[in-house]
């Protein structure tokens, strides 16, 4: 099943690539281009507006940023309770798996 909300997030990767141009691209390493597009701002500002995000996918959400982390940390640290907070860790979760899947295309 593919990710919730995967076109909007591929569609921001596609915008953060456009504003950057190749020069830049050129020698940043995937994983600072993944948290320079997905990690520096909220994705979603306004709880409202990510609560609209979420829809009715907020605890599909929840549940990927616990198994992410909870795999990668060792423990939760995102405010579940923050819709802000919610949305922007899933587009950085979900971005990761765009940002390596462009960068398989690339080389």
């Amino acid at each position: 099943m593919e990710p919730y909300k995967l076109d909007e997030i591929k569609e921001h990767w596609a915008d953060y690539l456009e504003d950057r141009g190749p020069e830049y691209l050129r020698d940043m390493d995937l994983q600072d281009l993944h948290n320079e597009a997905f990690n520096e701002e909220l994705f979603i500002t306004g709880n409202w507006q990510a609560e609209q995000w979420l829809g009715d996918h907020a605890f599909e959400a929840i549940r990927t940023i616990q198994d992410y982390e909870k795999d990668n940390f060792g423990s939760v640290s995102t405010d579940l309770s923050d819709p802000e907070q919610v949305v922007t860790m899933y587009a950085y979760i979900i971005g990761e798996q765009v940002v390596h899947a462009w960068g398989a295309e690339r080389d």
